[in-house]
């Protein structure tokens, strides 16, 4: 019967017609010169998508439910009503009559069968079309992702619909954040060559929206800005296994937009190391970060205490951050282009780098500066001087090369600029936390090879089950039988019935 339904309904299809008429024409075109390839493609292409676009919206009125009252998570809903809808799919937007219910009471909100089982998301686009939208807005301005779209030549979402989707698609993910992060991680293994994880985590200023209130505060005098006026740190932080060489085998990215302590983000970086550690409880754990207070607040603190041994665990300082200190102390001592300078510059690196030892000899030789200064300039040798005392039991590089250690924290500082700069840092943007977080948590489950698993789980949230009437003995559509064929339909009235449901064009 199905497949009766389907051989005799496409005959009479009017895309499948003007295709053919399509075919045909062009076919004679050949009798008189030759065709243009170009216009040939793209009438093809504006020819399927029609075509595409009948299929999904037979395949999209499949979802209806015609019946008196419907039960959607317990509660019943009645008063069906028939009304049009336009849906954008991969091939366009499509026009469908679906059935709505209104749960009893007043001021409640329709419920329509066809977008909970179809999981329609954020009420307009389908699953695909979504996806698609998504993954186009996390990396390209709504405006640019619309004429890219345009330019293809299959779906055309504004930039109006393409701002929205993926703020409502963020709100989802934050409101199980916690339960998703965990259901990706379970869905991974860490490479079996892995003996190291480096967790790090920085920050990044980006331009943010301000509001009049905070406009119209004055600066407090006692406290120097951190950055650019209408700039805020946004966190980024990664874990990464390495293998016994010191090749890094994989990344886990996380960006945040501005939080006090980078709260979230470390929830985060810390949820993601217990999990792999108490699985392969023998990794070297490295902490590797820049000098920063807070970076290192969080990396002391970080708890692992639920694990159920020790774990081996190196304190590492990026080590190009302190040969930037080291290369200011210098350019203080001898001058920015003094050849002496340079040369300094060059034995302390290696000597830091490479031998065993080595940052107490830089202190030394700094020690040794500052106290033949005076002035301005030796209170600034003296901040330098004090910058690697206070980090040297972190600055054994010697050891670290060769226990094959990260000993860099290149790998956060390109998240900052492949998550937050790339995409947040455009000309003219500015960002509020949603718009913010809603881009970011796309591009960490991109660049972090969880997008498919990702939006599995998003996808699959726009899903509802679906009871026939309000009896106990009511047909319920799982997302389980949704997956198994799309044969399968809600037991109302004939299958004939069921796939008559009227189309709009």
């Amino acid at each position: 019967m199905m497949g009766a339904y389907q051989e005799t309904d496409l005959l009479k299809s009017p895309a499948l017609r003007q295709l053919g008429e399509f075919l045909r024409e062009h076919h004679q075109e050949w009798a008189q010169r030759v065709p243009d390839l170009e216009s040939f493609e793209r009438g093809l292409r504006t020819h399927l998508l029609a075509v595409e676009r009948e299929l999904v919206a037979v395949e999209l009125t499949r979802y209806d439910i015609e019946a008196e009252s419907v039960t959607v998570n317990g509660v019943v809903c009645g008063q069906p009503a028939v009304t049009p809808e336009t849906y954008m799919t991969t091939a366009g937007p499509v026009t469908v009559e679906r059935h709505v219910y209104r749960p009893a009471g007043r001021g409640t909100r329709h419920v329509c069968p066809l977008e909970l089982r179809a999981g329609i998301v954020e009420g307009f686009f389908t699953p695909a079309a979504a996806r698609q939208a998504a993954y186009v807005v996390a990396h390209l301005p709504p405006a640019t992702g619309e004429a890219l779209f345009v330019e293809l030549g299959n779906m055309q979402p504004s930039a109006s619909s393409l701002d929205r989707l993926p703020k409502g698609l963020s709100d989802r993910w934050e409101a199980h954040r916690q339960e998703w992060e965990a259901r990706l991680r379970e869905l991974e293994s860490v490479p079996a060559e892995a003996t190291t994880l480096a967790v790090s985590l920085d920050g990044v200023m980006a331009p943010m929206r301000t509001s009049r209130s905070e406009k119209a505060k004055p600066a407090m005098s006692d406290k120097q800005p951190k950055g650019p006026k209408g700039y805020q740190e946004v966190g980024c932080g990664t874990v990464s296994p390495y293998d016994a060489d010191g090749e890094r085998l994989e990344t886990v990215r996380y960006g945040r937009m501005p939080e006090y302590h980078k709260a979230t983000l470390c929830q985060e970086l810390e949820a993601e190391v217990q999990a792999i550690l108490a699985v392969h409880p023998r990794l070297r754990l490295v902490k590797l970060a820049d000098g920063a207070r807070d970076n290192w607040r969080f990396l002391g603190e970080l708890d692992l205490s639920q694990l159920a041994g020790p774990v081996e665990v190196w304190e590492v300082v990026d080590f190009y951050h302190a040969c930037d200190h080291l290369k200011h102390a210098l350019d203080l001592i001898w001058g920015e282009f003094s050849p002496r300078g340079k040369a300094e510059f060059e034995r302390l690196k290696v000597l830091l780098k490479e031998a065993d030892g080595g940052v107490e000899r830089v202190i030394e030789h700094l020690r040794y500066r500052v106290n033949k200064a005076h002035g301005p300039k030796r209170d600034k040798l003296l901040k330098e001087l004090t910058y690697f005392r206070n980090q040297r039991h972190r600055m054994d590089y010697a050891t670290y090369v060769r226990e094959h250690l990260p000993i860099a924290s290149g790998v956060v500082e390109a998240a900052c600029k492949t998550l937050v700069t790339q995409r947040l840092k455009q000309s003219g943007m500015r960002w509020g936390p949603q718009g913010g977080q809603a881009v970011l948590t796309l591009r960490s489950l991109i660049q972090s090879d969880r997008w498919d698993h990702g939006w599995a789980l998003l996808r699959e949230s726009y899903q509802q089950a679906v009871v026939v009437g309000a009896s106990t003995g009511a047909t319920t559509i799982s997302a389980a039988s949704r997956r198994e064929s799309y044969q399968q339909t809600v037991a109302v009235g004939s299958v004939e019935a069921y796939f008559a449901l009227p189309l709009v064009a």
